[in-house]
């Protein structure tokens, strides 16, 4: 893929102190509007677009912050992190989802060997990731979209505040149990991308990798009939079961985000180990009319290019397509980038993120 050009990502303050900016992992076009996330926070950001005389995205600015537990309970409370990987948008819906993965503490630099081992020792569980929220989205004063706890009869929701996450649903499941235990950059589960296409919403999975193939999950969350702001899964398909899985050949990479187009899913992947790339986007076509679990071989899996990443930094983490297309009618793709490189950060304290046109 070509790098057309970069834009800036202008954030206040208060984000910047809390390294959002450095740490995105989610990103999603709604309008004039696009809607981040990084993974250090409970918190969504909203910004809005800036144009050109052609219509084109020059940068984004106007940051503001949605505090997760304003609208929806979290497990944990309203300071721990949560992890937000992906960010879906449909039906004048939000869709944020946490990793829902357990992680091993990294070692510092200068510790002793015997706190290094304690800490390669240590796993922890975070409940705040493990959650899906679904968030209203009403025109506010100034047109653009915001999101909010209820608009009119829809109210926010929470999958996995009641002990009822998607991982709670997996401890019966006979290729992903046995990872429930496992954290996620030692190949254990971790949730990276979410795309919604109607009722469904399709998650990706960083990991685990099974023998070099990745997994996506189709779901269909409806508001609970005891509570509204709790979500449940209906059965999908006829089986009467509350998910579908997919196995995708992604020459042995995981998803690292998801983003409808159309019918099709383009799905960003990477390596599921703590690895720098490779990273390539991915066509699914088709994958909405899909009704049945599938085993996707590559061959049905075009590669649509390779993205540019650094080494220990500029990882790509996050993909939307804009409202722009090129010479060809083809989209042109905003990629956002988890630890950017210094290059990437600007002196009004904003970050670049590259849009992308295709190859083929």
């Amino acid at each position: 893929m070509i790098v057309e050009r970069r834009v800036e990502l202008r954030f206040a303050q208060e984000s910047r102190e809390a390294e959002t900016h450095t740490n995105l992992s989610a990103v999603r076009q709604d309008g004039r509007c696009l809607w981040v996330a990084g993974d250090e926070t409970a918190t969504i950001e909203r910004l809005t677009a800036t144009t050109d005389s052609s219509g084109h995205v020059t940068g984004y600015e106007g940051q503001r912050t949605v505090r997760l537990a304003d609208l929806v309970p979290l497990p944990a409370g309203p300071d721990e992190e949560a992890d937000i990987e992906g960010l879906a948008r449909t039906n004048g819906w939000l869709w944020a989802i946490g990793s829902h993965s357990l992680k091993r503490k990294k070692i510092k630099r200068g510790q002793s060997v015997a706190k290094s081992r304690k800490r390669l020792a240590s796993v922890v569980r975070e409940d705040n990731r493990f959650i899906l929220a679904r968030l209203p989205l009403a025109a506010g004063e100034d047109g653009l979209s915001e999101a909010v706890a209820e608009d009119g009869d829809r109210t926010a929701a929470v999958l996995g505040a009641h002990g009822d996450s998607i991982t709670d649903l997996l401890s019966d499941d006979p290729h992903l149990a046995p990872f429930l235990s496992v954290p996620s950059k030692d190949n254990g589960i971790d949730i990276e991308g979410i795309a919604a296409h109607g009722e469904r919403l399709y998650i990706g999975f960083r990991g685990p990798v099974l023998r070099g193939w990745a997994v996506l999950m189709e779901i269909q969350p409806e508001t609970h009939p005891d509570d509204p702001r709790r979500l449940r899964l209906r059965p999908i398909g006829d089986d009467g079961e509350p998910y579908r899985t997919h196995f995708l050949d992604l020459a042995g990479l995981g998803v690292r985000d998801l983003c409808p187009h159309g019918d099709d899913l383009l799905i960003l992947t990477g390596p599921t180990m703590d690895l720098d790339g490779p990273v390539q986007v991915v066509r699914w076509p088709g994958a909405a009319q899909v009704e049945d679990p599938g085993v996707v071989p590559a061959e049905d899996l075009p590669v649509l290019g390779e993205l540019p990443y650094g080494v220990g930094d500029d990882h790509p983490e996050g993909i939307a397509v804009l409202d722009e297309t090129d010479a060809a009618g083809r989209p042109k793709l905003l990629v956002v980038y988890d630890s950017p490189a210094d290059e990437r950060l600007t002196s009004a304290g904003g970050v670049l993120a590259d849009v992308l046109t295709f190859e083929k």
